[in-house]
């Protein structure tokens, strides 16, 4: 189950349905019910976000906060701002670009990481597998 809040974003009725869609998607590739919280929100409350949890001062697309519990995975905040730019950039859809970032933050929820030798390659194909299954393709 995916609870959205929205916070100086609004998603149109079409990402609340892709976004729901794929966390529906990761949870299923992982063989879990997974319950996540997920805030979309703009580059200036993620930049604050992304300051106070990491000590990172400059907006990002997507955190993930792993909460270490079964059932409940965590919460997820995405920059719809930053998703914009992001999509406009390398050319495809917002849709797409969300479900991007939606499958890469829960799969961080799952676990998976960039530190970890290896465990990029693996996170990156699950990531593949899932945009696959939305009908999204990655290269």
């Amino acid at each position: 189950m995916l609870y959205i809040t929205e916070h100086d974003a609004q998603l149109s009725r079409e990402l609340k349905k892709v976004l729901k869609k794929t966390a529906k998607a990761a949870a299923k590739k992982e063989g879990v019910r997974a319950n996540v919280s997920l805030l979309v929100t703009d580059d200036n409350e993620i930049r604050r976000l992304n300051d106070k949890y990491r000590g990172i001062n400059h907006s990002t697309d997507v955190l993930s906060f792993p909460s270490g519990d079964v059932g409940y995975y965590g919460d997820v905040v995405i920059s719809l701002e930053k998703a914009a730019a992001q999509a406009k950039e390398y050319g495809h859809s917002m849709e797409r670009e969300t479900a991007f970032l939606m499958a890469h933050a829960m799969l961080h929820l799952f676990g998976y990481t960039h530190a970890q030798d290896g465990h990029e390659k693996e996170m990156r194909e699950r990531q593949r597998e899932i945009m696959k299954e939305l009908g999204y393709e990655i290269k």
